[in-house]
């Protein structure tokens, strides 16, 4: 009996394995005392100049109402400033702050180790080119290369 379905297909198989290394990286990121939500939208802000809010939400995976939900609380922690953009005043840009990024910077290296100790399986060049090769796929073509 060959392989299924399921195991074939790149959505299914991307979604299963994004899923199993979340799930167990998500257990870090509670004691860390934050909300996966949370742990999204600051490491998707750190070594960042700012985001808007539309593009938080993209790479944060999370949706915009969710997101609008989150970031008032995040403000009133001192982890990120909301700031109107001054090139288009109808765009919010978060930026995370320092004590942001002091909470987050220790999450984002266990978030790497966790990657390493996943892709150990694979050999070292194989483990970096998926990282290229998935990279590659979701990256927008304007911002490609």
């Amino acid at each position: 009996m060959g392989e299924r379905f399921v195991h074939r297909y790149l959505a299914s198989v991307l979604a299963l394995a994004s899923h199993r290394i979340s799930a167990e990286f998500h257990v870090e990121v509670r004691k860390a005392g934050l909300t996966v939500t949370e742990w999204r939208i600051l490491a998707s802000l750190i070594e960042a100049e700012g985001e808007t809010v539309g593009e938080l939400a993209k790479l944060a995976v999370t949706k915009q109402p969710t997101l609008s939900k989150v970031l008032p609380r995040l403000e009133s922690e001192g982890l990120v400033t909301l700031e109107t953009s001054r090139s288009d005043r109808r765009h919010t840009v978060v930026r995370i702050t320092p004590k942001g990024t002091r909470l987050i910077s220790g999450l984002c290296d266990r978030a790497m180790a966790h990657q390493q100790r996943v892709l150990s399986k694979l050999d070292p060049d194989h483990a970096d080119r998926l990282v290229e090769m998935l990279r590659d796929i979701i990256m927008d073509p304007q911002q490609q290369r």
